[in-house]
This record gives C-alpha cells, sequence and structure tokens, in this order.
C-alpha cells in the first residue's frame, strides 16, 4: 500500500494537470470561437459558388475541353485526401478519420483500385506512414489557422495529379463541424466535376440550409440568368475556383472540429482529474486515520505493560 506522503504526491500532481488541462480548455474555446466566425463567413460564399457553378453549367451547350470536367474512362487510382490535425490531445478527432480513409481505401482495394494517399496534418501524415502507406502530398504545419493558400497549394497539387493522370478520381475525407461535442465524419468526391448532379447532391452538404435559402434558389431558377460572357469561359475560371473553395471549407471545419473536440477532451480530463483526487484524498484520509489509531493502540500497550 502507498504511503501517505507518496498519496500526497500523486495528488499534487493530478492538480497540476488538471491546471494544465483547463488551461488547454480555455485556449482551445477560444481558437474555437475564431473558427467558427471563420465558418459562418465562408459557407455563405461557397454556398453561392456552388449555386453558381451548378447554374453556369446548366446553362452551357457544349461543356468547355477542361482536364478537370472530364470524366476518365476508367477509375483505376483514387486520390483520398485525408484532413486532419498537427496535434494531439483531441479526443479521437483525428483517428476517426484515419480510420474512416482506412476502411474507403479497403472498399476501393476490394474493388480492384489502386489508392493514392494525400494527408494534411502531421497526424493524418505520421498515421499513413505508421501503417506503412506512401503518402503522396504531405501538408503540414498550418492546422490551426488555414489559410486560403494552403488550400490553394492542395487544390493545385490535386488538380494537376487529376490531369497528368496521376488519379482517375479525388475523395475528400474530413470532420464536419456540428457542435463542440459533435463532430461528423464527412466525404465527398473532389474530382472530377464533369457532373453537375453530383454537384447538386453535394450542394448543403456540411453547411445551413433554412427556409429563407431554399426560397432564394427556387426564386434564382425562375429568374432567367443572363451571362457576360459567354457561359463556356464562366465555367472555365469558376470550376478553379470552386475546387479551392471546396478543400478551404474542409480545412476550416476540421479546424473547428478540432479546436471542439479538444476543448471537450480538456474538460473531460479536468473532471476525470477532480474525481480521482476525490479518491485519493479518501485514501490519504484513511491512511492517516489508520496511522493514528495504530499510534494510539501502541500507546494503550506501552500504558498497559508499565502497569
Amino acid at each position: 500500500m502507498a504511503s501517505q506522503k507518496d498519496v500526497k504526491n500523486r495528488i499534487s500532481s493530478v492538480r497540476n494537470i488538471q491546471k494544465i488541462t483547463r488551461a488547454m480548455e480555455m485556449v482551445a474555446a477560444a481558437r474555437l470561437r475564431r473558427s467558427e466566425q471563420r465558418i459562418a463567413a465562408l459557407r455563405p460564399y461557397a454556398g453561392a459558388i456552388r449555386r453558381m457553378t451548378r447554374r453556369t453549367a446548366e446553362a452551357v451547350e457544349n461543356i468547355p475541353n477542361m482536364p478537370l470536367l472530364e470524366e476518365h474512362d476508367e477509375v483505376r487510382r483514387v486520390g483520398l485526401v485525408l484532413v486532419t490535425g498537427d496535434r494531439g490531445l483531441a479526443g479521437a478527432f483525428n483517428s476517426q478519420v484515419v480510420r474512416a480513409g482506412i476502411r474507403r481505401a479497403q472498399e476501393l482495394e476490394g474493388e480492384g483500385k489502386q489508392i493514392v494517399w494525400y494527408a494534411s496534418g502531421r497526424r493524418g501524415v505520421g498515421s499513413l506512414r505508421f501503417r506503412g502507406q506512401d503518402v503522396t502530398g504531405a501538408y503540414e504545419g498550418f492546422t490551426d489557422r488555414p489559410a486560403f493558400s494552403d488550400a490553394r497549394d492542395i487544390a493545385g497539387d490535386l488538380s494537376s495529379a487529376y490531369c497528368d493522370g496521376g488519379v482517375d478520381r479525388v475523395e475528400l475525407i474530413y470532420n464536419h463541424y456540428v457542435s463542440p461535442l459533435t463532430q461528423t465524419v464527412s466525404r465527398e468526391v473532389l474530382l472530377p466535376l464533369q457532373a453537375i448532379e453530383d454537384l447538386a447532391s453535394e450542394e448543403g452538404e456540411g453547411e445551413a440550409t433554412d427556409e429563407g435559402a431554399a426560397q432564394e434558389e427556387e426564386r434564382g431558377r425562375r429568374t432567367p440568368w443572363i451571362y457576360e460572357p459567354e457561359p463556356e469561359e464562366i465555367l472555365a475560371r469558376l470550376v478553379p475556383d470552386y475546387i479551392e473553395i471546396t478543400i478551404f471549407r474542409a480545412l476550416l471545419e476540421s479546424t473547428a472540429s478540432e479546436h471542439g473536440a479538444r476543448m471537450t477532451a480538456m474538460r473531460n480530463a479536468q473532471e476525470n482529474a477532480g474525481d480521482m483526487i476525490e479518491g485519493l484524498t479518501l485514501e490519504m484520509n484513511r491512511q492517516r486515520q489508520a496511522e493514528i489509531t495504530q499510534e494510539i493502540m501502541e500507546v494503550v500497550a506501552g500504558a498497559e505493560g508499565l502497569t
């Protein structure tokens, strides 16, 4: 049995850990608030880009000769992009994305397809390499506060790989932010963009939709659009922007999910530390009582020996 001094040391250590987790929770809460503001500002713009791309593609009579809009004859290589964080201590935030990517890779490999891995965040890159996977694209060092330039770099690599035939399809796997307590793993096809139905099905995924937005969309369908320049030229300009915005939105969703998961994990750690301190304090009091009882018995036994 541990001595009273050992129990005191353990209580002191747990209290220090509790202070650290409380500070980490406060930092995560502050960062989460900023991330929520960035997502709230981006989601309407991302939704408008999606709607504009779909409406423009519907108006195009001849799809422009763009490799990003062309579906490959055969899907042999699929690029999987995992969006994770650079740091841990966030519960299952990173592991659930990696597990979802591994499951998807097993499904595709069962269909005879080859997997090309891309990962954002040190945790995702490290997990894939630990499993013996070759990571073609590794993007690290910006997950706490991603910039649009980071999304542009990733989009450039993925677009080049698709146009050059390095991959025949690209899928994006990331944590979609719902609330500090809830983050859901989302998967969507990023490339190719040739099917307008795919764009329509992605509309609203990961974005808040309400009755006002639906009414606005319906008004947009009834109102004739005038394109200047021609829809083909506009579509050629919109497609790269659409890819970059989609990746940037995934990065921001992942960042908010990471801060929310870390805040929740640190709060749970504080509660567990409090329970542990209570248990250790009770154990220390019992040991103190046992030592006092033992000393009293020794004094009584000594007194009886003298009489």
